[in-house]
């Protein structure tokens, strides 16, 4: 039994460099076209959350992080301008699609910077700090995929912080595999396979790697002459062990 794991930043559907337009439903419908058995996203602006299933043909599970200031009003703000209007007018959030070839059963979250008040979350643009996490069950067995989306910070203590309430939320999953977007480069986290360089990770526990992690040259991520994201998709192929 092999799984196909995807993890990808979409920059809230925008260009690198960043350009006039968004390409949110391209991103999705590329980084899902070969119809992978898992893919976590980060920076999903929250107006997408439930045309996730329709663009992918995957079922969905997503954790808000960020409300939006605007509401309803956020998309047309963000179409006008998406290089000056980002998250903290379309909200945001992370999410997981699975092949529905696979059974998905709890959906559990954790906040990894609980010191944000809530004041800060919903008034103040600040960003909670989320690992959400999924139990597929598969012909060999179950297996947790969680999803972290770590705070963008200088202070690397404050992020390997937020890391390791993660790995704690999961401490309890034998078979793991833990993507995301870590906003550190090359971050150990005790009991899982190591990290490759960058800050955009899939890590594994309890299953042999079988092709991977590694993440997509440009080229597979331009489309029409412009580059999806300022982040590369990274997936890697996992197997049950013998």
């Amino acid at each position: 039994m092999r799984l196909l794991i995807r993890s990808w930043n979409l920059y809230h559907g925008r260009t690198h460099p960043p350009s006039a337009d968004l390409h949110l439903e391209q991103m999705v419908r590329v980084v899902t076209a070969d119809a992978p058995d898992a893919v976590a996203l980060q920076e999903v602006p929250l107006w997408a959350v439930r045309r996730l299933e329709a663009w992918s043909g995957m079922s969905a599970s997503w954790a808000m992080t960020m409300p939006a200031l605007l509401g309803p009003l956020a998309r047309r703000v963000t179409d006008r301008d998406p290089r000056r209007f980002r998250s903290s007018f379309t909200g945001q959030a992370n999410a997981l699609l699975v092949n529905p070839h696979l059974e998905a059963g709890r959906h559990r979250r954790v906040v990894l910077n609980p010191g944000l008040s809530r004041s800060d979350w919903l008034l103040r643009g600040g960003q909670r700090r989320v690992c959400h996490a999924l139990e597929l069950e598969t012909a060999a067995g179950r297996v947790m995929v969680a999803n972290l989306h770590a705070s963008n910070s200088p202070d690397r203590r404050l992020v390997g912080e937020e890391i390791r309430r993660a790995a704690a939320f999961l401490a309890d999953a034998g078979r793991c595999v833990l993507c995301g977007d870590f906003n550190v480069r090359r971050h150990t986290v005790p009991g899982f396979t190591e990290p490759i360089g960058g800050i955009d990770q899939v890590l594994v526990r309890g299953l042999d790697v079988a092709r991977g992690p590694e993440a997509w040259p440009e080229e597979r991520r331009t489309v029409d002459g412009v580059v999806l994201s300022d982040h590369a998709p990274v997936e890697a192929v996992v197997r049950w062990t013998s």
